[in-house]
């Protein structure tokens, strides 16, 4: 990331001073030759294989996830968190490569502070998957497929966002390698009348089916319940007693 000039940062002091007509772009600058990454990738970089699922209720959002890195056909990690607090109100699942998803996180953890800071008020959920869309659109995150799910003034929301910056809005959705086995179990069992602790139930059920099946998915679940009162995230290093 490169740090912006003297005159650059003058040129945006009305951003300081309530201008909100930059609302989704990035507050600490572009990303210059981020399409090299693509090029970079191979067997040893550290991904995370994956299943994460995102559900909305009417009380918040269930997201949960697997807890198991590769490399190659090693795993390379048992213990891996692949969902972080990100906003007061949201969260991010990651599916991918785990330097971009840490690196992707990270600046958007920096972006929630500064919007807020900036302009006092939080960031919506619908201006925080617009920007990350637009940092996974810029390259410089090369390969992570998220899931955002969040609560604001218009309730809750998950969004499925793909790898080139696309979003949808979803009422579940699943990523990763795992992702045929998981979304079985969520086309079987949800409903929109789910409440927090039944979509919790459902949301084990769709990792523990994946695990079983996939071999980049395991070692655990990592369950993060997102309500207007913020983000609780349990990890598992089994399934027992979640039942």
């Amino acid at each position: 990331m490169r740090t912006p000039t003297h005159d650059e940062f003058s040129g945006r002091l009305d951003s300081l001073n309530g201008d909100h007509s930059n609302v989704f772009g990035p507050e600490l600058g572009e990303f210059s030759h981020a399409e090299r990454r693509a090029t970079e990738l191979g067997d040893k970089e550290t991904k995370t294989g994956t299943t994460t699922v995102g559900i909305k209720t009417e009380g918040g959002v269930v997201l949960a996830t697997d807890m198991r890195a590769s490399m190659g056909y090693m795993v390379s990690s048992k213990d891996v968190q692949k969902v972080e607090e990100i906003h007061p109100t949201g969260a991010l699942t990651i599916a991918g490569s785990v330097s971009a998803a840490q690196s992707l996180i990270s600046n958007l953890k920096a972006e929630v502070r500064l919007y807020e800071a900036r302009r006092g008020e939080d960031m919506s959920m619908q201006a925080l998957s617009t920007l990350v869309g637009n940092f996974l659109r810029s390259g410089a995150f090369f390969v992570v497929q998220p899931i955002l799910g969040g609560v604001d003034e218009e309730g809750g929301h998950i969004y499925s966002i793909d790898p080139a910056g696309s979003i949808l809005e979803e009422e579940y959705t699943v990523t990763g390698s795992g992702s045929q086995y998981a979304l079985g179990v969520l086309e079987r069992e949800y409903s929109d009348d789910l409440t927090v602790d039944e979509a919790k139930q459902v949301a084990t059920n769709a990792i523990r089916a994946a695990v079983e099946r996939d071999l980049a998915s395991g070692n655990g679940i990592n369950i993060a319940v997102v309500t207007d009162e913020g983000v609780d995230i349990q990890r598992h290093q089994n399934f027992e007693g979640l039942e």
